[in-house]
């Protein structure tokens, strides 16, 4: 027990510091490495040996990451005094969905080759390296694919797609 105080205490600064960056609240970040610290002496004999300062850190991150995705799914928390009628109401989502089907309607024009490529390295956050692992490519084709599909959906996005923009009526010259 000596020895797990000799080497944590030093650190709990630091975890305060990285705890308060990530959750930009001092009690809130308090109570994560009160968490971290607990987690951590429940399961000091499951540590590797030697420094514990990444594990602690990698403990306190994850215990960040849970604490972000629960809130995400229960949503912003207001005490019932201070909420007024604005706090209950949400805003139409019909736009949000049209827009996003109208991305996934120009993504799909993509070539197939094109597509992955987008799909795997911004979608799945796939390196370069492990997508050309996946598709069994160069990583420079990789890279190349990925400049191209951005360019074309962007295109897409933008209505220029044909070079000329949509918008905008071509008119011919009289003499």
């Amino acid at each position: 027990m000596n020895d797990m105080l000799h080497l944590v205490e030093p650190v709990i600064p630091a975890l305060r510091r990285y705890a308060r960056a990530l959750v930009r609240n001092r009690a809130t970040a308090d109570d994560l490495v009160q968490d971290c610290l607990e987690r951590a002496v429940r399961h000091w004999h499951a540590r590797r040996e030697g420094d514990p300062r990444p594990w602690l850190f990698t403990i306190l991150h994850n215990l960040a990451v849970n604490q972000f995705r629960r809130s995400a799914r229960r949503g912003k928390h207001i005490a019932i005094d201070e909420a007024n009628e604005d706090d209950f109401g949400q805003d139409a989502v019909q736009e949000q969905k049209l827009i996003y089907q109208d991305v996934l309607d120009k993504l799909a024009r993509l070539p197939e080759d094109q597509r992955a490529v987008l799909l795997l390295v911004a979608v799945e956050d796939l390196s370069y390296a492990d997508t050309a692992r996946v598709l069994d490519i160069p990583i420079g084709t990789v890279m190349s694919r990925l400049s191209r599909a951005r360019e074309k959906l962007q295109q897409e996005i933008e209505g220029t797609a044909d070079g000329a923009p949509k918008n905008v009526v071509q008119l011919r010259s009289m003499k």
